[in-house]
């Protein structure tokens, strides 16, 4: 019979490596699949799309993302953390121990599992725009909160593409830095609820751009310089000068392998226990961006992890 681990941790950002961390001290010789360009996206998530951070804690000059998930990464595997760069596909959790198939092995014995911390995060949605890989991170993001303070936005135009309360949350949010927000949306009305509408609309740094969509970006080698917009009524376009764009059109949970497997909310957010990372499959837990569509920053899901571990350690001294 296949070796039965004590956990398997599934993902590889800073909920994951937190959660390995903590179970590897706790000796629990935790397994963690970091996954092979899942969601498109290199082991680390969403970090290493990120070239500066500055607002994760014990870094006052900042840290590049990709440098921090290497950081993560390597002080998971000095405490006994096994790592394998496979992606699960596919899972069994109903009855235990719980099953996993990683893409490749489907046809394979499973890999087997008292316990599962689930923590494959959650991908930005963007739009595939002209221009928009030339400047990934050269003045285009998906997440004003992580990257609208650098310096690259500051006392400089930007835009936001979006209309629900997320678009509301980060154009307001980007009003601190930026010198004016545009706000595009291809309706003549927002989404968002009517208290933050309102505040958006009539705050003095604040231009809709209604009925509009985003045509192009450019710039020059360095930084993104202006967006063209077209308006979807009338055909026209107009360029708007501007240092930064930022996504805010929501994003996918990472959960298509667990679809009938655990309970998902109406978004495919893992649906957590309030206060816990327990799910409803007993051993079974989830931290990170997975389960939490509120705050979406890595020292939330570093937390998150760091519960995760915990209560999987619990659990299966409870268990024994």
């Amino acid at each position: 019979m296949s070796e039965i681990h004590n956990v398997v941790i599934i993902g590889s950002g800073p909920a994951a490596h937190t959660a390995a961390i903590y179970a590897a001290r706790a000796n629990l010789e935790p397994v963690l699949y970091e996954g092979f360009m899942a969601g498109g996206i290199a082991a680390g998530g969403q970090l290493t799309t990120t070239t500066e951070v500055e607002n994760f804690p014990g870094f006052p000059d900042g840290i590049s993302g990709p440098e921090l998930m290497d950081k993560m990464r390597a002080q998971s595997t000095r405490f006994g953390t096994k790592i394998i760069t496979e992606t699960i596909a596919k899972v069994d959790f109903s009855q235990r121990p719980f099953k996993l198939w990683p893409e490749y092995k489907l046809d394979k014995d499973p890999v087997l599992a008292h316990s599962i911390i689930i923590s494959t995060g959650a991908t930005a949605k963007t739009l595939d725009i002209p221009g928009k890989d030339t400047y990934w991170q050269r003045g285009i993001s998906a997440c004003a909160v992580c990257d609208g303070a650098l310096p690259i936005f500051r006392d400089t135009p930007l835009v936001v593409i979006g209309g629900g309360d997320s678009a509301a949350e980060e154009a307001t949010y980007l009003t601190k830095y930026g010198s004016r927000v545009y706000v595009v949306h291809r309706r003549d009305e927002l989404r968002a609820s009517a208290i933050m509408a309102k505040r958006l609309v009539e705050h003095p740094k604040v231009e809709m751009v209604w009925n509009s969509v985003i045509q192009e970006v450019s710039g020059d080698d360095k930084q993104l310089r202006s967006v063209t917009v077209q308006n979807v009524k009338d055909g026209s376009s107009k360029t708007l000068e501007a240092g930064g764009l930022f996504f805010a059109i929501g994003h996918k949970p990472n959960t298509d392998p667990f679809v009938g497997q655990i309970d998902l909310d109406e978004d495919g957010y893992i649906k957590t226990v309030p206060g816990t990372t327990r799910t409803n499959i007993e051993g079974v837990f989830a931290a990170g961006d997975v389960q939490d569509k509120t705050y979406r920053q890595a020292v939330t899901a570093a937390g998150s992890g760091c519960m995760a571990a915990l209560e999987a350690e619990r659990w299966l001294s409870e268990e024994e």
